[in-house]
């Protein structure tokens, strides 16, 4: 009987629960670089993709939204945006300290640094 009730509270207590919904998307956007003349553009041309991405791609409000890649290839920029709500931000936080270790790419190979000082 005692087995009966604690396993009938702890369903009722899991079906009590709600869930977290946590939004984390990365997205993938593009900037022509055949303009680009100058720093101040291409700073206004990224942030200008930045915002078509966050209004276009997603369906929340973001309060973290990080570049974690950006490629040159022919006359196009690529960057790669992390974007999350507060609630995607924390578990993000709480899933640093289980990552990759430090120096390694995505998929854990060294990473490639480069000692340039030369703007983007």
């Amino acid at each position: 009987m005692k087995t009966m009730l604690a396993a009938l509270f702890g369903i009722a207590l899991m079906a009590a629960a709600v869930p977290a919904f946590a939004h984390v998307v990365e997205v993938t956007t593009a900037v022509s670089l055949e303009d680009v003349e100058d720093q101040e553009t291409l700073t206004a041309a990224i942030h200008a993709a930045v915002n078509d991405a966050i209004e276009g791609a997603v369906a929340f409000k973001p309060t973290l939204v990080a570049l974690t890649r950006a490629n040159v290839i022919g006359e196009r920029l690529y960057v790669r945006l992390l974007m999350a709500d507060a609630e995607g931000e924390e578990m993000l936080r709480d899933l640093v300290a289980d990552g990759p270790p430090p120096g390694t790419d995505d998929d854990g190979a060294a990473a490639q640094r480069t000692n340039s000082r030369e703007p983007i």
